[in-house]
């Protein structure tokens, strides 16, 4: 007989807390299984009135809670109760004259109790009170702020986000002083209850995106987010695409600058990795470092970039094609050396391919999962054995070998991981067609590909945007990169209200 799934339920909303503080307490340990990293103490708040705290260790900062809670509220200089007149209300005068933290929320139900108390709250109870006080005082360890490992830089700030979300946003309003930049929070996951943050620019968010990004994160229902792809699959407009439709970095100066074009930032608590939307085609070619470099040189990376782009998915399939169908299209001399070099390999073109490109693909992904200590040994023997030994075996052709090098290579020039797994993916579709149909396969496999990108909508916005629908005002910042004081409106197809960078120069008399 098949067992019956267990379902989390926590406690009901509109439970009340118990008057009694032991009642609390007692109810409090059973429910979380008597933990032991369940704190509670009790005491006679400012000399007058039984109570009780409650917090989880090594999820507050203990300091604070001495200095700035227990201290409060244990003052030895106060008279006798009978010598000062004693409030109506204790728990407000507390809240209000007492304690010198700084965010204290009044909770009444013990639902809000335990998602205050396990995300790092202390909790203050007085007796024959039906409302408890819950301070905020985390202080568990935290990453320091080091430089980003996904997209490094030669020039540009070198931090990157953290795990923590306060750390975050704190990293991006470092870089925008507005007060215009706003941060609306919410708790995403029914046992795991993870904060998440929808942050941007007020004036320049455009109302129907910031409306539907919210309406989309409000859907999900789900008990555990852990990081930022399981947000990314929920409000993604299609699965049904190899490309990626949001664009996520853990550098807070391209979120910044996104917020800036009036994008929409989503800050996950316990990942790095911020998303950013709408995210467009060529969004994905961009590096921060093309905004703090000269115009001509970032404008010639990017050519190289979307060159290597091309690279990176056609060159198999026209390695493929030629051998295979189009011989007449190669010079005499070069025809016979890889006539010569394929004469002892037994599999055709196709087949040598795929072989090749799945070893690289069992490197790649070995090299990411295997540890640190040993990797460069891996890579040595990855490099010695594919490439010199199985020419040598007559497995592959020298030139098939070349030709995956250059195609791994032009791969990783791509600065977001999400578009060159895209490259990869499409590769093998395009190689099976070439191997089928030649240079008129590769052709129907282009063709498909572009109708398909022209399809494509993230939040909205037309993915090939600025190029389809063409917006003249916005290719000043697309395949090139025209000098910044040229760069006047922020762009349309960003998703941004389109005003202006720069002011308008002053005509002389």
């Amino acid at each position: 007989m098949a067992r019956a799934a267990t379902v989390y339920t926590g406690p009901d909303q509109d439970e009340p807390i118990p008057v009694d503080t032991d009642a609390t307490i007692q109810h409090v340990s059973s429910r979380l299984g008597d933990s032991t990293d369940l704190v509670s103490k009790r005491f006679l708040a400012m000399h007058a009135w039984p109570a009780g705290i409650l917090y989880m260790e090594g999820m507050i900062d203990t300091q604070l809670l001495h200095q700035a809670i227990l201290s409060s509220l244990l003052r030895s200089d106060l008279p006798e109760p009978k010598d000062w007149e004693i409030p109506e209300d204790p728990l407000t005068y507390i809240k209000n004259e007492v304690l010198v933290a700084g965010d204290i929320q009044t909770i009444d139900k013990l639902a809000d109790l335990f998602d205050f108390l396990l995300a790092g709250c202390v909790i203050l109870q007085l007796d024959g009170s039906r409302e408890a006080i819950a301070i905020h005082a985390v202080g568990w360890e935290d990453r320091n702020v080091t430089e980003p490992q996904s997209q490094s830089v030669v020039r540009g700030p070198m931090e990157g986000f953290t795990e923590n979300l306060r750390t975050n946003t704190t990293l991006i309003r470092r870089k925008i002083r507005s007060p215009e930049l706003w941060l609306e929070t919410m708790p995403i996951g029914r046992v795991t209850k993870t904060n998440v943050g929808i942050m941007y620019i007020k004036d320049l968010a455009q109302e129907g995106i910031l409306n539907e990004v919210k309406r989309r994160l409000q859907a999900i229902d789900i008990d555990s987010v852990l990081e930022s792809g399981y947000i990314e699959e929920f409000i993604q407009d299609t699965a049904k695409t190899p490309f990626p439709t949001l664009y996520n970095s853990e550098r807070p100066d391209t979120i910044a600058a996104g917020l800036l074009e009036g994008r929409i930032a989503i800050l996950i608590d316990g990942t790095p990795f911020v998303l950013l939307v709408p995210a467009l085609f060529n969004h994905f070619f961009q590096s921060p470092e093309d905004y703090y470099q000269r115009s001509d040189i970032s404008t010639l990376l990017r050519m190289i970039r979307y060159l290597c782009f091309f690279i990176a998915i056609l060159s198999p399939s026209f390695y493929i094609a030629i051998t295979t169908f189009h011989q007449e299209m190669l010079p005499t001399g070069l025809l016979i050396n890889l006539a010569a070099q394929r004469e002892g390999v037994p599999f055709p073109a196709f087949i040598e391919a795929v072989l090749m490109e799945l070893t690289y693909e069992i490197l790649r992904e070995a090299g990411v999962r295997i540890p640190r200590t040993v990797g460069q040994a891996v890579s040595i023997v990855g490099t010695l054995v594919v490439g010199q030994a199985a020419v040598e075996a007559g497995v592959v052709s020298a030139a098939m070998v070349i030709i995956v090098s250059i195609t791994a290579i032009s791969s990783y020039v791509i600065p977001e991981n999400g578009m060159s797994i895209s490259a990869r993916m499409l590769r093998f579709l395009l190689m099976g067609l070439a191997g089928a149909f030649g240079f008129y396969g590769v052709l129907i496999g282009i063709l498909f590909i572009l109708v398909h990108l022209c399809s494509l909508r993230s939040f909205g916005v037309a993915y090939m945007s600025p190029y389809a629908p063409y917006k003249s005002s916005d290719m000043k910042d697309t395949l090139f990169r025209v000098p910044w004081p040229f760069m006047r409106r922020r762009p349309l197809s960003s998703g941004g209200t389109g005003t202006q960078r720069l002011k308008p120069p002053e005509r002389q008399t």
